[in-house]
């Protein structure tokens, strides 16, 4: 009996201070597995109301909040297995090897991602709202993870990946209220400016979508090899830009017609040469 006590007692020195240490170390990783999990959680709600914020996209707030809650998961269950003595170096360096081939392979679409991100983002551009980006200019459809959907005047559909279109200049026409309608229009060199620019001015002061302020102004702008270049200069609400710059070049071309006022076309004059009739025969 004395003998098994003294085996116990020699298996509780030689145990005890294991269980102590390690035991120690699962519940300190327990506890940081618990805590790491509740933070993260609180991150990703963080995360989630300022996206509802900025009105993101919907499609990419679900992804991006996904993405973030699996990478931290990920992160703390690795930091918890290196806690517990579980070696971590391999598994990691497995990881980042993996991550790095699915990068290289997905090259494109993860720069196209990273794109449709930046736009949902920063919004240079809203679906409804006319752009000219990439040679291309249409009404946008809809911003999509890695492209953007544009439809054109004449109702064509044009897909442009959004890893482009970031890193691109990008006219927007529709974001201000606002814009300067310019109708340039050339009268012939014998007649009256001043009487062209009444015209003009009369037309823009007529015409109820123009705006008073900025007032319009007609300037002459070139003198040409066949005509006297006026500007017509005024200001519009965006949505009346095309309506009033048709209207208003209709408008004068009836006008200046009823005034006797020429619009010039490019022309060319020839002057005929011909020879005296003696050198004719002598010839």
């Amino acid at each position: 009996m004395e003998e098994m006590m003294e085996k116990l007692k020699g298996l509780e020195e030689a145990w005890l201070p294991l269980v102590i240490e390690y035991g120690s170390q699962f519940l300190l990783a327990l506890l940081t597995l618990a805590v790491g999990w509740w933070v993260i959680g609180r991150l990703i709600s963080a995360l989630h109301k300022v996206m509802q914020k900025r009105n993101v996209e919907p499609t990419l707030h679900g992804f991006v909040c996904s993405l973030a809650g699996i990478a931290l998961k990920v992160l703390l269950l690795v930091s918890v297995a290196g806690m517990v003595g579980i070696e971590t170096t391999s598994f990691i360096a497995v990881l980042g090897a993996a991550g790095l081939a699915v990068g290289l392979a997905l090259q494109g679409s993860l720069a196209n991602f990273a794109g449709g991100a930046l736009i949902l983002f920063l919004r240079p551009f809203r679906a409804g709202e006319y752009i000219e980006a990439q040679g291309v200019a249409g009404t946008v459809d809809s911003i999509q993870i890695f492209n953007t959907i544009l439809k054109t005047p004449d109702n064509k559909t044009v897909i442009v990946p959004n890893g482009s279109l970031s890193n691109g200049n990008i006219i927007n026409y529709s974001r201000q209220a606002t814009r300067r309608v310019d109708v340039n229009i050339g009268i012939d060199y014998g007649d009256d400016v001043k009487q062209a620019r009444s015209i003009l001015l009369g037309l823009a002061a007529a015409d109820s979508r123009v705006l008073k302020d900025p007032e319009a102004v007609v300037w002459l702008v070139s003198l040409g090899d066949n005509s006297v270049n006026l500007s017509l200069r005024m200001w519009a609400k965006t949505e009346d830009f095309w309506g009033v710059f048709w209207d208003i070049q209709e408008q004068a071309k009836e006008a200046f017609d009823a005034q006797g006022i020429t619009i010039p076309f490019p022309q060319r004059t020839l002057h005929m040469v011909t020879q005296p009739a003696a050198e004719s025969a002598a010839e």
